[in-house]
């Protein structure tokens, strides 16, 4: 079972050049992700005069992280794997798939990577509000944790079935992709309800940048709660199973 490989790490392992390179990869790839993300939603504001949402607005908060992150993954895969997420990261963990200490540095790269991000669009745009993550009305924090869940689960259950899984062969080459376009769907799914973040360093650079963090717990909550879920059941029915070993944290 994947729980009974979970790890954490030989003294020295985050001083690694290996590791140091792979959490550079993983800042950078947060820069490219959230910039793109959170930006679009900045220019949909200006565009708008900040008028109420719409359907229009939505589709274009999903295409565009979907789009981008499509390329985030896809640029750090050879290096740290493309996580571009802690959640993505917690489940990698927990299937046995990068230890404590390497997970720790990507969290910190990542969380890093979301602020440097968000106070580069409040600068490009002359101070522009960049907006936390809130909930909708009538949408209670439970009901935000359970979309969470969900949500994550899928992204999560995704990046397993299309990178981490050993018997992926050519399948894999599509990983960010799918990666990228699960995260757009669930956009489509929750974020009228929540703003669908799956990523707790999505939601925290811009409660940093914005000091906003009404609710914040739950974009740690949920997300966490689905990863650990995705990476359990997938890892226990369809490679542990079948007797297969958890390939090494940077080739994911």
């Amino acid at each position: 079972m994947a729980i009974n490989r979970i790890a954490i790490g030989t003294p020295g392992e985050a001083s690694r050049p290996d590791a140091i390179r792979a959490a550079f990869a993983e800042f950078f790839s947060m820069v490219i992700f959230v910039f793109a993300g959170q930006g679009s939603g900045m220019a949909y504001g200006k565009l708008t005069g900040d008028g109420p949402a719409t359907p229009s607005g939505l589709v274009a908060a999903s295409l565009s992280h979907a789009f981008a992150l499509f390329v985030a993954v896809s640029v750090g895969a050879n290096v740290s794997g493309g996580h571009v997420n802690p959640a993505v990261t917690f489940g990698a963990f927990i299937g046995g798939n990068i230890t404590l200490l390497r997970a720790i540095l990507y969290w910190i790269a990542q969380l890093l990577g979301a602020v440097v991000a968000c106070l580069l669009l409040k600068v490009s745009t002359g101070g522009m509000e960049t907006s936390a993550f809130s909930l909708s009305y009538g949408v209670t924090p439970w009901n935000a944790v359970v979309f969470e869940i969900v949500m994550t689960f899928g992204l999560v259950y995704t990046v397993y079935a299309t990178a981490v899984d050993p018997k992926k062969g050519d399948i894999g080459i599509i990983a960010p992709l799918a990666i990228g376009l699960i995260v757009g769907a669930n956009i489509l799914v929750g974020g009228a309800f929540d703003g669908a973040s799956m990523n707790p360093a999505v939601s925290f650079g811009p409660a940093v940048v914005s000091w906003t963090w009404t609710n914040h717990w739950v974009y740690w909550v949920g997300p966490f709660i689905g990863a650990g879920i995705a990476a359990i059941v997938y890892d226990t029915i369809f490679i542990s199973s079948n007797g297969h070993e958890p390939l090494p944290s940077n080739d994911f």
